[in-house]
C-alpha cells in the first residue's frame, strides 16, 4: 500500500522564474511523486511523494543534479537557514562592495568619455585587469549558473547574464591583444554585473520583509514558563513544557502553552489569535491558548498541548503551508518563463545579425548584449509569491487562516455565501430573552424555574441557570426532580411542586392557556422557545408565567451580512431548523434566501445545487456537522473556536467566529490579487516595452542592467505596500 507523504525542502541557487520552474519540472518527472510546488519568493520547494517509490534523500540529488542545492527543511533546522541566508547576504553585500569600489573608476571614465574629457581614461591594460577581476569573481556565479543550466537542458537568467557581459568582455580582449587601445566595452560587464548583484542584494532585503507577519507570530511564544513541581515554582525553558504539567501565569504574562484553568479567573487579551482586541473572561475550566496574554489576576494552568501541537504552532505550519502554494494566476508567469529565455536569446541573435548588416560589428555587439541583459525574467518569479506570502501572512495576523494561495485567489469571485444558522450567525449558546410572571416577581419566578432545572442535563435548562447567575439569584436544591419526556420537568423547589415545560404538558394540569396564546405565539414566531411555569397547589395548577429562550444572534451578524450584499454577494441561510426559527432569524439579520430543515447529511447538495446556478459559492459553517458542506463549496470556511485550528475540512478558517471576518477575508483577497496583477503587469510591461527599445540601439548595456536590477526590485517593493493592509473591522 502506497503512503504519500509531504515535505519541504530548502533551494539555495535560483536565480529567476526560469530556475524555479527548472527545479519543479525536474521534481515532478520523478517516479513517486505526485504534486511539486518550488516557490522562488521564500525558496522552498513543497513535493509530495509516495515513499515506496522515492525518499527524501534521491528528491535531494536531483536537485544538486541539476546544479541547485537542497536540504530538507525541519523545525531544527529553522535557526540554521536562518543563519544560511544571513550568511548568503553578507556573501552577495561583500560582492556588492568589491564590484562597486573597481565600478567607480570606469563610470569616472565614462563620464569623461561623455563630456569630452579624455584625460579620465584608464590605460588598456588596467581596464582588462580589472575587468578580468570582476568578470571571473563575482561574475563567476553566473558563468557557473549558465553552465549548470544549459547542461540541464534549459536556460535561465544566469544564461542571458553570462552571455551578455562575457560577449562584451571577450570582445574587449580580442580588441585589446590585437593591440587596441580604445572602442573597448570593459565597463560594461563590469557596472552590469554589479548593478545585477545590488538588485539581488536589495530583492533578498525586501524578500525578507515579505514573511514578517509569519515572523511577528514565531514572536509572540513565551520564551519562559513557571512551572510548579512539588509545591515550588521552577522557571524552565518553554521547549521543557510537558503535557499534564501545571503552570503559574502571573498577571501580564503572556500563558506559555496551551492549557485549561485550574485555578483563579482573569481576562485574557487573544488579539493575536483572533484579531479581536477586547480582553475575553476566563475562571476555572475555560480553555487558554498559548501566546495570548493573561491582563489581570494570577491563575494556574494544566498544560494540554505543548510544542508543535500549540494552536499558535499549528497556525504557523498552515500560514508557511500555504505560503509554499501556488495561485491559479500564477500558471500563465510559469509557461511564459519556461519559454521566455530561449525566445530573448532568438531575439538577441536576430538583433546582432540585422544591426550588423545595417550598421556594423560593434553597434550590432552592444544591441544584443542590451537585449540579454534587459531581458531577465526575474520579476516575473517574483510577482506571485512575494504578493501571497504578505497576503496569507496579514489573514493570519488578524484572524483569518487562509490554507492555500488557490482559496485566497477564489475569495475575489465568490458571488454567493451559504450561512451555516447555529453557531455561525447566532451565537450557538442559548440564553434567557424574556421572563414574564404572573403574580410575582419576574426575578422570582427565574429563580425558581432555574433552582428546578439544576438536576437537568437540556441545553435550555442550562441557559435558564445561567441567566438566574447572570443576575446572581440565589438557586435552591430541587427535591423529587423528575424529567417528563417530550414535555418538560416537575421538581419540589422550597417545598413548592413546580411544573416547566410545553403546552401539552400545561394542559395535562388542567391550565386554561387561550388568554396567553397570542404573546406565546408571537414570541414563537421570533424563533424563541417558550417554557411555561406552573405549580401544582391543593385547589389545582396555576400559571406562574413563562421564560423564553433563544438562540441569539450574533452582534455583528447583521453588519456583516449587510456589507456582503453590498459587496454583491447573495447571502443564504442553510439550517437543519424549523421554517419558522429560521426565518425569525433571517429576518433578523436581513436574510431572504432561507433553506431550512436541511439534514446535516443533506447539506452538500443544497451546496453542489446552487453551484449549478453558475455561482462560485463559499460555505460557511462551524467545521464539524458542516464538513461534507464544507468540502463541496468552491470554498469552504470554518468558525474556529481557537483551539483546534486545523479543520480539515475547511480552506479558510475564521478564528475570531464573527462574520465580518468574512468581509475582511474578501477584501483581502481582492487587494491581494490587485497587487499580483500590478506586478505581473509591470513584469510583463517591462519586458515588452524595453526588449524592443534594446533591439533598435537606443538602449546602452549598462542603462539596460539596471532597469532589470531595478525591476524585481521594484515588484517586491510594490509588494510590501500589502503589508499596510489593514482590516476594515480592526
Amino acid at each position: 500500500m502506497s503512503a504519500y507523504k509531504k515535505t519541504t525542502l530548502n533551494i539555495t541557487g535560483m536565480t529567476c522564474a526560469a530556475c524555479a520552474n527548472r527545479v519543479e519540472k525536474s521534481l515532478s518527472r520523478l517516479e513517486g511523486v505526485s504534486e511539486a510546488n518550488v516557490n522562488l519568493a521564500n525558496e522552498k520547494a513543497t513535493v509530495i511523494y509516495d515513499e515506496s517509490k522515492v525518499d527524501i534523500q534521491t528528491l535531494i540529488e536531483r536537485v544538486e543534479k541539476i546544479g541547485y542545492g537542497a536540504k530538507e527543511a525541519t523545525e531544527d533546522r529553522v535557526e540554521e537557514e536562518k543563519k544560511e541566508k544571513e550568511r548568503r547576504y553578507i556573501k552577495q553585500r561583500n560582492a556588492f562592495l568589491f564590484g562597486a569600489v573597481i565600478s567607480i573608476p570606469f563610470l569616472v571614465q565614462m563620464i569623461g568619455d561623455l563630456t569630452g574629457y579624455h584625460g579620465l581614461m584608464m590605460p588598456a591594460s588596467l581596464q582588462f585587469i580589472l575587468a578580468t577581476l570582476v568578470q571571473f569573481t563575482i561574475g563567476w556565479r553566473f558563468i557557473r549558473g549558465a553552465y549548470n543550466a544549459l547542461r540541464g537542458g534549459s536556460a535561465n537568467m544566469d544564461v542571458l547574464v553570462a552571455m551578455g557581459t562575457l560577449a562584451a568582455y571577450l570582445y574587449s580582449t580580442v580588441l585589446y591583444f590585437s593591440g587596441q587601445r580604445e572602442g573597448f566595452y570593459f565597463e560594461a560587464s563590469v557596472i552590469i554585473i554589479t548593478l545585477i548583484i545590488l538588485g539581488k542584494l536589495l530583492e533578498a532585503r525586501a524578500k525578507g520583509r515579505t514573511s514578517e507577519a509569519l515572523k511577528k507570530l514565531m514572536g509572540l511564544q513565551a520564551k519562559t514558563a513557571h512551572v510548579i513541581r512539588d509545591g515550588q515554582i521552577v522557571d524552565v525553558p518553554i521547549e521543557a513544557v510537558q503535557v499534564g504539567d501545571l503552570l503559574l501565569v502571573k498577571s501580564g504574562e503572556k500563558i506559555p502553552v496551551d492549557g485549561e484553568i485550574v485555578e483563579g479567573r482573569t481576562a485574557v487579551d487573544e488579539s493575536m489569535l483572533t484579531g479581536e482586541s477586547m480582553p475575553v473572561e476566563k475562571e476555572t475550566g475555560d480553555a487558554v491558548i498559548g501566546a495570548t496574554l493573561n491582563t489581570h489576576g494570577s491563575i494556574k494552568i494544566r498544560a494540554t498541548k505543548v510544542g508543535k501541537d500549540t494552536a499558535l504552532s499549528q497556525i504557523i505550519r498552515l500560514v508557511e503551508e500555504a505560503q509554499g502554494t501556488k495561485a491559479p494566476i500564477q500558471s500563465l508567469a510559469d509557461k511564459v518563463s519556461g519559454i521566455f529565455v530561449p525566445i530573448v536569446m532568438g531575439i538577441a541573435v536576430l538583433t546582432f545579425i540585422i544591426t550588423y548588416f545595417v550598421s556594423g560589428f560593434t553597434p550590432a555587439l552592444v544591441s544584443a548584449v542590451a537585449v540579454l541583459v534587459i531581458a531577465c525574467p526575474c520579476a516575473l518569479g517574483l510577482a506571485t509569491p512575494t504578493a501571497i506570502m504578505v497576503g496569507t501572512g496579514k489573514g493570519a495576523e488578524h484572524g483569518v487562516l487562509i490554507k492555500g494561495a488557490e482559496h485566497l485567489q477564489m475569495m475575489q469571485d465568490v458571488g454567493a455565501i451559504i450561512l451555516d444558522k447555529t453557531g455561525t450567525i447566532t451565537k450557538g449558546e442559548p440564553e434567557v430573552t424574556d421572563v414574564k410572571a404572573f403574580g410575582m416577581n419576574d426575578n422570582e419566578l427565574l429563580r425558581l424555574v432555574a433552582s428546578a432545572e439544576q438536576a437537568s442535563e437540556h441545553p435550555l435548562g442550562k441557559a435558564i441557570i445561567n441567566g438566574a447567575k447572570a443576575k446572581d439569584l440565589p438557586l435552591s436544591d430541587p427535591k423529587a426532580y423528575k424529567a417528563i419526556p417530550g414535555k418538560g420537568i416537575q421538581a419540589t423547589v422550597d417545598g413548592k411542586l413546580i411544573f416547566v415545560g410545553n403546552k401539552t404538558l400545561m394542559k395535562e394540569q388542567g391550565i386554561e392557556l387561550s388568554p396567553y396564546l397570542p404573546e406565546i405565539e408571537k414570541l414563537e414566531q421570533e424563533g424563541k422557545t417558550v417554557m411555561l411555569v406552573a405549580e401544582n397547589e391543593a385547589e389545582g395548577s396555576v400559571l406562574l408565567g413563562y421564560v423564553a429562550v433563544a438562540d441569539t444572534v450574533k452582534e455583528t451578524s447583521r453588519q456583516a451580512i449587510s456589507e456582503l450584499k453590498q459587496l454583491g454577494i447573495e447571502v443564504i441561510m442553510m439550517t437543519g431548523d424549523n421554517e419558522r426559527t429560521a426565518r425569525a432569524i433571517a429576518q433578523q439579520v436581513g436574510i431572504s434566501r432561507v433553506l431550512a430543515e436541511v439534514l446535516p447529511e443533506h447539506k452538500a447538495e443544497g451546496v453542489k445545487k446552487l453551484k449549478q446556478e453558475g455561482k462560485k459559492v463559499a460555505m460557511v459553517g462551524d467545521g464539524i456537522n458542516d464538513a461534507p458542506a464544507l468540502a463541496e463549496a468552491d470554498v469552504g470556511i470554518a468558525m474556529g473556536t481557537g483551539t483546534d485550528v486545523a479543520m480539515e475540512a475547511a480552506d479558510i478558517t475564521l478564528m475570531r467566529g464573527d462574520l465580518l471576518s468574512i468581509v475582511d477575508c474578501i477584501q483581502l483577497s481582492k487587494a491581494t490579487m490587485r497587487k499580483i496583477k500590478q506586478n505581473l503587469g509591470w513584469a510583463f510591461g517591462y519586458n515588452v516595452l524595453l526588449i524592443p527599445v534594446a533591439a533598435v540601439g537606443l538602449l546602452n548595456p549598462i542603462l539596460a542592467g539596471a532597469a532589470m536590477a531595478l525591476s524585481s526590485v521594484s515588484v517586491v517593493t510594490n509588494t510590501l505596500f500589502l503589508n499596510r493592509w489593514k482590516p476594515h473591522h480592526s
